[in-house]
Protein backbone atom coordinates (compact mmCIF):
# COMPACT_ATOMS: atom_id res chain seq x y z
CA UNK A 1 0.00 0.00 0.00
CA UNK A 2 1.14 3.56 -0.68
CA UNK A 3 -0.52 6.80 0.31
CA UNK A 4 2.20 8.84 -1.39
CA UNK A 5 3.36 8.19 -4.94
CA UNK A 6 4.75 9.83 -8.06
CA UNK A 7 3.39 8.97 -11.49
CA UNK A 8 5.10 10.01 -14.73
CA UNK A 9 6.62 12.88 -12.72
CA UNK A 10 8.80 15.35 -14.63
CA UNK A 11 10.67 18.11 -12.78
CA UNK A 12 13.16 20.84 -13.56
CA UNK A 13 14.29 24.41 -13.09
CA UNK A 14 13.81 26.80 -15.98
CA UNK A 15 14.85 25.00 -19.17
CA UNK A 16 16.85 22.37 -17.27
CA UNK A 17 15.08 19.05 -16.78
CA UNK A 18 16.17 17.06 -13.73
CA UNK A 19 13.56 14.29 -13.55
CA UNK A 20 11.68 12.77 -16.49
CA UNK A 21 8.56 10.59 -16.14
CA UNK A 22 9.45 9.19 -12.72
CA UNK A 23 7.29 6.51 -11.13
CA UNK A 24 7.73 5.90 -7.41
CA UNK A 25 5.66 4.28 -4.66
CA UNK A 26 6.50 5.18 -1.04
CA UNK A 27 5.76 2.24 1.30
CA UNK A 28 3.39 3.18 4.12
CA UNK A 29 4.65 2.95 7.67
CA UNK A 30 8.24 2.45 6.54
CA UNK A 31 11.43 4.51 6.32
CA UNK A 32 12.43 5.18 2.72
CA UNK A 33 15.87 6.60 1.90
CA UNK A 34 16.65 8.37 -1.38
CA UNK A 35 20.33 7.95 -2.25
CA UNK A 36 22.48 9.02 -5.17
CA UNK A 37 25.37 11.25 -6.16
CA UNK A 38 25.13 15.04 -6.13
CA UNK A 39 22.76 16.31 -8.81
CA UNK A 40 20.86 13.02 -9.12
CA UNK A 41 17.52 14.67 -8.31
CA UNK A 42 17.00 13.50 -4.71
CA UNK A 43 16.15 16.86 -3.16
CA UNK A 44 14.19 17.92 -6.25
CA UNK A 45 11.94 14.87 -5.93
CA UNK A 46 11.47 15.49 -2.20
CA UNK A 47 10.44 19.10 -2.87
CA UNK A 48 7.84 17.93 -5.37
CA UNK A 49 6.48 15.39 -2.89
CA UNK A 50 6.16 18.18 -0.32
CA UNK A 51 4.33 20.42 -2.81
CA UNK A 52 7.16 22.96 -2.80
CA UNK A 53 8.08 22.43 -6.46
CA UNK A 54 5.47 22.26 -9.20
CA UNK A 55 5.85 19.42 -11.72
CA UNK A 56 6.47 19.97 -15.41
CA UNK A 57 4.50 16.83 -16.15
CA UNK A 58 2.78 13.98 -14.33
CA UNK A 59 2.19 14.45 -10.64
CA UNK A 60 2.51 13.48 -7.00
CA UNK A 61 -0.48 11.72 -5.47
CA UNK A 62 -1.53 11.69 -1.83
CA UNK A 63 -4.37 9.32 -1.01
CA UNK A 64 -5.11 9.06 -4.71
CA UNK A 65 -5.41 12.84 -5.25
CA UNK A 66 -2.99 15.15 -7.05
CA UNK A 67 -1.16 16.91 -4.25
CA UNK A 68 -0.58 20.12 -6.23
CA UNK A 69 -4.34 20.58 -6.66
CA UNK A 70 -5.07 20.32 -2.94
CA UNK A 71 -5.19 23.35 -0.61
CA UNK A 72 -1.89 24.07 1.11
CA UNK A 73 -3.36 23.77 4.60
CA UNK A 74 -4.95 20.43 3.83
CA UNK A 75 -1.65 19.04 2.57
CA UNK A 76 0.16 20.42 5.65
CA UNK A 77 -2.22 18.45 7.86
CA UNK A 78 -1.14 15.23 6.18
CA UNK A 79 2.59 15.60 5.60
CA UNK A 80 5.43 17.67 7.06
CA UNK A 81 8.83 18.49 5.60
CA UNK A 82 12.15 19.37 7.19
CA UNK A 83 14.24 21.15 4.52
CA UNK A 84 18.03 21.34 4.37
CA UNK A 85 19.68 23.53 7.00
CA UNK A 86 16.59 25.32 8.38
CA UNK A 87 17.25 28.45 10.45
CA UNK A 88 15.14 29.93 13.23
CA UNK A 89 14.77 33.67 13.98
CA UNK A 90 17.24 34.85 16.60
CA UNK A 91 15.98 34.49 20.17
CA UNK A 92 13.04 32.22 19.30
CA UNK A 93 12.60 29.58 21.99
CA UNK A 94 12.37 25.92 21.17
CA UNK A 95 8.76 25.78 22.37
CA UNK A 96 7.84 28.75 20.16
CA UNK A 97 9.57 27.10 17.19
CA UNK A 98 7.73 23.83 17.73
CA UNK A 99 4.42 25.70 18.01
CA UNK A 100 4.80 26.78 14.36
CA UNK A 101 3.89 23.21 13.48
CA UNK A 102 0.33 23.87 14.64
CA UNK A 103 -0.32 26.67 12.15
CA UNK A 104 -2.04 24.43 9.55
CA UNK A 105 -4.64 23.57 12.19
CA UNK A 106 -5.40 27.13 13.32
CA UNK A 107 -8.71 28.83 12.61
CA UNK A 108 -10.00 32.36 12.86
CA UNK A 109 -7.42 34.69 14.41
CA UNK A 110 -4.82 31.96 14.58
CA UNK A 111 -4.59 31.70 18.35
CA UNK A 112 -3.21 28.41 19.62
CA UNK A 113 -5.67 26.38 21.65
CA UNK A 114 -5.03 24.24 24.71
CA UNK A 115 -5.14 21.22 22.40
CA UNK A 116 -2.46 22.80 20.20
CA UNK A 117 -0.14 23.36 23.16
CA UNK A 118 -0.78 19.81 24.31
CA UNK A 119 0.45 18.63 20.91
CA UNK A 120 3.51 20.91 21.16
CA UNK A 121 4.41 19.50 24.57
CA UNK A 122 3.95 15.96 23.27
CA UNK A 123 6.30 16.65 20.34
CA UNK A 124 8.91 18.07 22.72
CA UNK A 125 8.64 14.99 24.90
CA UNK A 126 8.81 12.60 21.94
CA UNK A 127 12.09 14.17 20.80
CA UNK A 128 13.55 14.49 24.33
CA UNK A 129 13.54 18.28 24.01
CA UNK A 130 11.31 19.21 26.97
CA UNK A 131 14.32 20.28 29.07
CA UNK A 132 15.34 22.71 26.30
CA UNK A 133 11.87 24.14 25.63
CA UNK A 134 12.65 27.65 26.94
CA UNK A 135 16.14 27.83 25.48
CA UNK A 136 16.77 29.88 22.33
CA UNK A 137 16.81 27.58 19.33
CA UNK A 138 19.85 29.30 17.85
CA UNK A 139 21.88 28.46 20.96
CA UNK A 140 21.44 24.69 20.73
CA UNK A 141 23.99 22.14 19.59
CA UNK A 142 23.60 20.70 16.10
CA UNK A 143 21.85 17.53 17.23
CA UNK A 144 19.57 19.39 19.63
CA UNK A 145 18.65 21.88 16.93
CA UNK A 146 17.73 19.11 14.49
CA UNK A 147 15.60 17.43 17.16
CA UNK A 148 13.82 20.76 17.72
CA UNK A 149 12.99 21.02 14.02
CA UNK A 150 11.83 17.42 13.95
CA UNK A 151 9.62 18.23 16.95
CA UNK A 152 8.07 21.07 14.96
CA UNK A 153 7.33 18.65 12.13
CA UNK A 154 5.81 16.20 14.63
CA UNK A 155 3.63 18.94 16.09
CA UNK A 156 1.88 19.16 12.71
CA UNK A 157 0.32 15.82 13.60
CA UNK A 158 0.98 14.27 10.20
CA UNK A 159 1.49 10.59 9.38
CA UNK A 160 4.12 11.38 6.74
CA UNK A 161 7.49 13.07 7.37
CA UNK A 162 9.88 14.20 4.63
CA UNK A 163 13.44 15.11 5.58
CA UNK A 164 16.09 16.53 3.28
CA UNK A 165 19.55 15.50 4.50
CA UNK A 166 18.66 15.63 8.23
CA UNK A 167 22.22 14.79 9.32
CA UNK A 168 24.14 17.25 7.13
CA UNK A 169 26.90 19.16 8.99
CA UNK A 170 26.35 17.11 12.16
CA UNK A 171 29.18 15.20 13.85
CA UNK A 172 28.99 11.42 14.13
CA UNK A 173 27.31 11.35 17.54
CA UNK A 174 24.61 13.83 16.51
CA UNK A 175 24.05 11.99 13.22
CA UNK A 176 23.34 8.77 15.09
CA UNK A 177 21.17 10.70 17.58
CA UNK A 178 18.93 11.98 14.78
CA UNK A 179 18.78 8.65 12.94
CA UNK A 180 17.85 6.77 16.11
CA UNK A 181 15.08 9.29 16.78
CA UNK A 182 13.62 8.75 13.30
CA UNK A 183 13.85 4.98 13.77
CA UNK A 184 11.99 5.31 17.09
CA UNK A 185 9.24 7.48 15.58
CA UNK A 186 8.71 4.93 12.83
CA UNK A 187 8.81 1.92 15.13
CA UNK A 188 6.54 3.28 17.88
CA UNK A 189 4.19 5.49 15.86
CA UNK A 190 4.30 3.83 12.43
CA UNK A 191 5.02 7.13 10.74
CA UNK A 192 5.97 7.03 7.09
CA UNK A 193 9.37 8.70 6.68
CA UNK A 194 11.04 9.68 3.42
CA UNK A 195 14.54 11.09 3.72
CA UNK A 196 17.41 12.13 1.50
CA UNK A 197 20.60 10.61 2.93
CA UNK A 198 24.23 10.91 1.84
CA UNK A 199 25.66 8.34 4.25
CA UNK A 200 24.95 5.00 2.56
CA UNK A 201 25.60 3.00 5.71
CA UNK A 202 23.06 5.10 7.62
CA UNK A 203 20.58 4.59 4.80
CA UNK A 204 21.09 0.82 4.81
CA UNK A 205 20.95 0.52 8.57
CA UNK A 206 17.92 2.67 9.35
CA UNK A 207 15.75 2.51 6.22
CA UNK A 208 13.46 -0.32 5.17
CA UNK A 209 13.38 0.77 1.53
CA UNK A 210 16.20 2.22 -0.59
CA UNK A 211 15.76 4.17 -3.82
CA UNK A 212 19.01 4.71 -5.76
CA UNK A 213 18.83 7.57 -8.25
CA UNK A 214 21.00 8.68 -11.13
CA UNK A 215 20.23 11.42 -13.63
CA UNK A 216 16.71 11.71 -12.21
CA UNK A 217 15.91 8.04 -12.79
CA UNK A 218 15.28 5.24 -10.29
CA UNK A 219 17.93 2.66 -11.18
CA UNK A 220 17.64 0.41 -8.13
CA UNK A 221 14.86 0.07 -5.58
CA UNK A 222 14.01 -2.34 -2.78
CA UNK A 223 15.20 -3.59 0.59
CA UNK A 224 18.73 -2.51 1.63
CA UNK A 225 20.12 -6.01 1.16
CA UNK A 226 18.72 -6.02 -2.39
CA UNK A 227 19.93 -2.57 -3.38
CA UNK A 228 23.27 -2.19 -1.60
CA UNK A 229 25.47 -4.18 -3.97
CA UNK A 230 28.88 -3.62 -5.57
CA UNK A 231 27.09 -3.22 -8.92
CA UNK A 232 24.85 -0.44 -7.61
CA UNK A 233 27.78 1.37 -6.02
CA UNK A 234 29.74 1.17 -9.26
CA UNK A 235 26.87 2.28 -11.52
CA UNK A 236 25.29 4.96 -9.32
CA UNK A 237 28.31 6.33 -7.44
CA UNK A 238 31.24 5.36 -9.66
CA UNK A 239 33.12 3.60 -6.85
CA UNK A 240 34.50 0.14 -6.21
CA UNK A 241 33.43 -1.17 -2.82
CA UNK A 242 33.00 -4.30 -0.79
CA UNK A 243 29.59 -4.87 0.79
CA UNK A 244 29.61 -6.85 4.03
CA UNK A 245 27.03 -7.47 6.77
CA UNK A 246 27.17 -4.98 9.63
CA UNK A 247 28.47 -7.03 12.60
CA UNK A 248 25.78 -5.60 14.89
CA UNK A 249 22.67 -4.99 12.80
CA UNK A 250 23.26 -7.46 9.98
CA UNK A 251 22.38 -4.75 7.43
CA UNK A 252 24.66 -4.29 4.41
CA UNK A 253 27.67 -2.05 4.97
CA UNK A 254 29.63 -0.31 2.22
CA UNK A 255 33.45 -0.34 2.35
CA UNK A 256 34.74 1.71 -0.60
CA UNK A 257 38.31 1.12 -1.74
CA UNK A 258 38.62 3.11 -4.96
CA UNK A 259 37.07 4.64 -8.03
CA UNK A 260 35.51 2.22 -10.47
CA UNK A 261 37.20 1.80 -13.85
CA UNK A 262 35.86 4.46 -16.23
CA UNK A 263 33.93 6.01 -13.33
CA UNK A 264 31.83 8.77 -14.80
CA UNK A 265 30.10 10.21 -11.72
CA UNK A 266 30.88 13.74 -12.91
CA UNK A 267 31.00 13.04 -16.63
CA UNK A 268 28.49 14.26 -19.18
CA UNK A 269 28.78 11.05 -21.22
CA UNK A 270 27.22 7.89 -19.72
CA UNK A 271 29.01 4.59 -20.09
CA UNK A 272 27.24 1.68 -21.89
CA UNK A 273 26.16 -0.06 -18.67
CA UNK A 274 24.65 3.17 -17.41
CA UNK A 275 22.89 3.78 -20.71
CA UNK A 276 21.22 0.39 -20.41
CA UNK A 277 20.12 1.09 -16.85
CA UNK A 278 18.71 4.52 -17.68
CA UNK A 279 16.95 3.16 -20.77
CA UNK A 280 15.38 0.42 -18.67
CA UNK A 281 14.14 3.08 -16.26
CA UNK A 282 12.51 4.98 -19.10
CA UNK A 283 14.87 7.97 -18.83
CA UNK A 284 16.54 9.71 -21.81
CA UNK A 285 20.25 8.89 -21.82
CA UNK A 286 21.57 12.45 -22.11
CA UNK A 287 23.07 13.65 -18.83
CA UNK A 288 21.38 16.40 -16.87
CA UNK A 289 24.70 17.94 -15.85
Amino acid sequence: MSRLSAKQLSLGYGNRRIVEELNLLVPDGKITALVGSNGSGKSTILKAMARILNPLGGGVYLDGKLIHRQPTKEVAKQLAILPQNPTAPEGLTVRELVSFGRYPHQKGLGTLTAEDWKMVDWALQATNMTAFSERAADQLSGGQRQRAWIAMALAQGTDVLLLDEPTTFLDMAHQIEVMMLLEKLNREQKRTIIMVVHDLNHAARYAHHLVALKQGAVLYEGKPEEVMTPEMLRVVFGIDADVIPDPRSGTPMCLPYGLAPDAWADSAVPQPEMQERIAAAGRPVEAVG
